[in-house]
């Protein structure tokens, strides 16, 4: 951050950097016409100059940030992307302005960019302006930060994971070892480049090479290297869609035209790369740029996107349930009263929606987590639990084994009229629900008020794109959570195409993928829907290695056509 320094007296303004501080110290003058009284300090009219935060955003992976990148996109009024997927970035109220495009849709030069930094700096915001990769390597950081500087504007750099380094990371390719200890980086681009000068054996960053790769090789040849120097081009690197071509200078160019490879890519020229052979590891991954489809909200499936990301995989939703309030509210209202006034010993959440019907009558009758006082509490699974946390409660009781109804009834201890002054439990659940719980309690010896809290309905059918690529086969895989989301999603979309995997989190969803003709590849052991990514990722690793062990090239499920998966 430029941060100017006071060298004068006391109470003195000091311009220095283009940055102006005024002193905390005030200046007492004598009284004089039309002035202040004698006295009084004067009050500044200028208007106060926000800060802009110039931070290295993920070269691709826009989730590769420094600790202190996450601190300053936390705290920021206003935050200016390069890439749209940038905004997911985005956790707060925060103002997220598009540096991509104008307002008429043309793209940004670097000076109508630096502009837009100064202009919503000047309204005395705290700015975030994200730059892919590093913002002082080969981006446009110090343009706009000399912007700032003759504005008058405060300003820090964050350093970021320049593409340079990240991308052949991603790709396996180290660019020293021990025996090749030096590199150099060679922008190409539209650059007249002296190939005679880049002989040896340094390791070589090429960056902006795709469309001269041919005339690069043939440079690098002419100038001493071997025609077997291994090569490696990677595109869109630390990206799920990153994708590696391995080859040598003398065949590079006919090998990436094959591979129709397109920028942005980054190449490495030299020894190390015959190293990503035993380094790959991203595009190794089990699941590596599987497109599954996801039946739930963004909001539902966020922490299974995270999980399903980790294994390689890019996760799309599709709601197929839309939560609505029940047609009567009266029971509802009746039941929340009976709360209050202490009519049930326990209150059984099933799902995070109940959770949120509940919570949503308190606020509607004014309440809040003290009317739980003295009721115990329990939830079906960990994120019920978490959902009851957010509300500033402890759930009394979660299932230790398997979390779902029945799991619950296994820990559920039995009505005992000397321990349990009352012997009735409230059950806000989903018009839908089973009566597994309620008839396994009422075995336990409790009396039940099974009560509506909420609706479940057919969501709108997606967009046509999506049908078609659900019925077509473009998803590699569909994880079902619960039998309705299969009913729902046939009944929206269509059914999956036969090559596309599908994982169910339970028996009851795999018989309901079953009963609509589908085979089913994965179960879940257990009814979790980090488990059911788990298990997932254990198919698809499976998958790979009996094609390596065939020697076929790995492929998604996308890429083959069975004759036929559904079951007859």
């Amino acid at each position: 951050m430029t941060r100017p320094t006071d060298t004068e007296n006391p109470g003195s303004t000091t311009r220095k950097n283009h940055v102006t501080i005024t002193t905390a110290a005030r200046e007492v003058a004598p009284a004089t016409k039309g002035g202040a009284p004698a006295g009084t300090a004067k009050k500044s009219t200028a208007k106060r100059l926000g800060h802009v935060s110039f931070v290295g955003a993920g070269p691709g992976d826009a989730s590769l940030l420094t600790v202190r990148a996450a601190e300053l996109l936390a705290t920021a009024d206003v935050v200016i992307t390069e890439l749209p997927e940038q905004a997911n970035l985005v956790v707060t109220d925060a103002e997220v302005v598009d540096g991509g495009v104008g307002e008429d849709g043309e793209l940004l030069t670097h000076a109508a960019r630096a502009r837009l930094v100064v202009r919503h700096a000047k309204t005395g915001a705290h700015v975030v302006r994200l730059i892919s990769g590093d913002p002082f390597t080969y981006a446009t950081g110090p343009e706009e930060a000399a912007a700032c500087a003759k504005a008058g504007i405060a300003f820090e750099i964050v350093p970021g994971i320049s593409s340079v380094s990240a991308v052949p990371a991603y790709a396996g390719v180290p660019l020293t070892n021990r025996t090749h200890r030096e590199y150099r980086t060679v922008s190409v681009g539209d650059a007249t480049i002296a190939w005679d000068e880049l002989g040896g054996d340094d390791t070589l960053v090429l960056l902006s090479a795709v469309a001269r790769i041919g005339e690069a090789a043939d440079g690098l040849i002419a100038a001493g290297r071997s025609a077997e120097t291994p090569v490696a081009m990677t595109r869109v690197g630390t990206t799920t869609e990153q994708s590696t071509v391995v080859s040598t200078l003398g065949a590079i160019a006919a090998d990436a035209k094959e591979a129709g490879m397109t920028s942005p890519a980054i190449t490495v020229v030299g020894e190390v790369v015959a190293m990503r052979e035993a380094l790959s590891w991203f595009e190794t991954k089990p699941l590596y740029g599987w497109r599954i489809l996801v039946p739930r909200t963004k909001e539902q499936s966020a922490g299974l996107a995270r999980r399903l990301r980790g294994y390689g995989a890019i996760s799309e939703e599709v709601p197929t349930i839309s939560v609505e309030p029940p047609r009567n509210p009266q029971q509802m209202d009746k039941a929340v009263r009976g709360l209050v006034e202490g009519r049930y010993e326990w209150i059984a959440f099933t799902s995070v929606n109940a959770v949120k019907a509940v919570r949503e009558k308190f606020e509607e009758y004014g309440l809040d987590a003290r009317a739980f006082s003295g009721l115990k509490i329990a939830a079906v699974g960990d994120k019920t639990a978490e959902a009851i946390a957010t509300w500033g409660i402890r759930a009394d009781l979660v299932p230790t084994g398997e979390q779902s109804a029945r799991g619950l009834l296994e820990d559920w201890p039995p009505y005992d009229e000397s321990l349990d002054p009352i012997n009735r439990v409230f059950l806000p659940r989903a018009d839908i629900a089973t009566e597994t719980l309620v008839a396994g309690l009422v075995d336990l010896g409790w009396e039940v008020d099974d009560v509506t809290a909420y609706r479940t309905v057919r969501a709108a059918p997606p967009p046509a794109p999506t049908r078609e690529a659900i019925k077509s086969g473009k998803f590699d895989a569909v994880l079902f959570t619960s039998s309705s989301t299969v009913r729902n999603l046939v009944g929206i979309a269509g059914k999956p195409h036969p090559s596309t995997i599908i994982a169910c989190i339970g028996p009851a969803t795999a018989k309901t993928a079953e009963e609509h003709g589908l085979r089913v590849d994965v179960l879940a052991e257990s009814p979790s829907v980090d488990v059911l990514a788990d298990a997932l990722a254990d198919f698809g690793a499976t998958r790979r290695l009996s094609m390596l062990e065939a020697g076929e090239p790995v492929t998604k499920p996308s890429q083959r056509r069975p004759s036929s998966r559904r079951k007859a």
